[in-house]
């Protein structure tokens, strides 16, 4: 008997061993898939935690006016760390990373002088996020970062079914004043009260919208933050940091539930 549970013993310890090494190996997985918007070729960077099995919920992220830098690629990958699969479409086009703030500067001034090529742009990639078969389909939410912002809200004003949508210092332009009754899901806008690039008059004129719509949002409001918080400048700028994070990973979860 004492060899037996010896026996049974060293056998529980081998497949704890192996437990703890397969999960040490469970890794985020990355994945750029291509894909087209009308004859343009884009390409997202899909990527998710294989540890978890099953359906979960899905994240579009919309990158800011860099594209596919390593900033973009990193958020992605910490939105899918909290337990959701995370698409970050491609607005630019395969292979377009501006190199300079003038150069990004010009990028941005195609889409936002052209607001349906952006919400055609930003709907080819929520197309690309539902298809995949680990997402739920039922369950997806959006994330725009600075640039982003701008395209979420475009998105969301289509009446694309998304539960939710974050803006991270957005901003909040030329958007029409009607298509605020479009929006289905909740809204949660992550903004600096120094920002000059969307400053305090431009955020209350598109909240003065939602209310009109009786859109279901929420403003989170940092005093001495300016535009791009999450690349701190200041003291204020790095609690901004670090609050907006703590407000998106509460935001996903009472509307995803993952």
């Amino acid at each position: 008997m004492k060899i037996a549970r010896l026996t049974s013993f060293v056998l529980a310890a081998a497949a704890a061993v192996v437990l703890q090494a397969a999960a040490a190996q469970a890794a985020m997985k990355t994945q750029w898939i291509d894909y087209k918007q009308g004859s343009t070729v884009l390409s997202g960077y899909f990527v998710y935690d294989d540890a978890l099995q099953g359906r979960r919920p899905g994240v579009l992220m919309i990158h800011d006016r860099s594209g596919f830098s390593e900033g973009t690629l990193a958020d992605a990958q910490m939105i899918a760390k909290l337990g959701y699969a995370v698409f970050a479409e491609d607005i630019f086009g395969k292979g377009v990373v501006p190199k300079s703030v003038p150069e990004m500067t010009d990028l941005i001034a195609i889409y936002n002088n052209d607001r349906p090529l952006m919400r055609a742009r930003a709907l080819a990639g929520f197309d690309v996020l539902k298809a995949q078969p680990m997402v739920d389909p039922t369950k997806l939410a959006s994330v725009g970062y600075c640039f982003g912002g701008t395209v979420g809200i475009e998105l969301i004003e289509t009446g694309a079914p998304l539960l939710g949508f974050v803006s991270v210092h957005g901003a909040f332009q030329k958007f029409s004043r009607e298509a605020a009754k479009n929006i289905k899901g909740h809204v949660l806008i992550l903004h600096g009260a120094e920002d000059p690039v969307a400053p305090m008059e431009e955020l209350n004129d598109v909240v003065s919208q939602f209310r009109a719509a009786k859109v279901d949002f929420e403003v989170n409001l940092y005093s001495g933050a300016g535009h791009g918080f999450t690349h701190p400048q200041n003291p204020s700028e790095v609690r901004a940091d670090e609050e907006y994070k703590v407000s998106m990973t509460r935001f996903l979860k009472d509307n995803l539930a993952p």
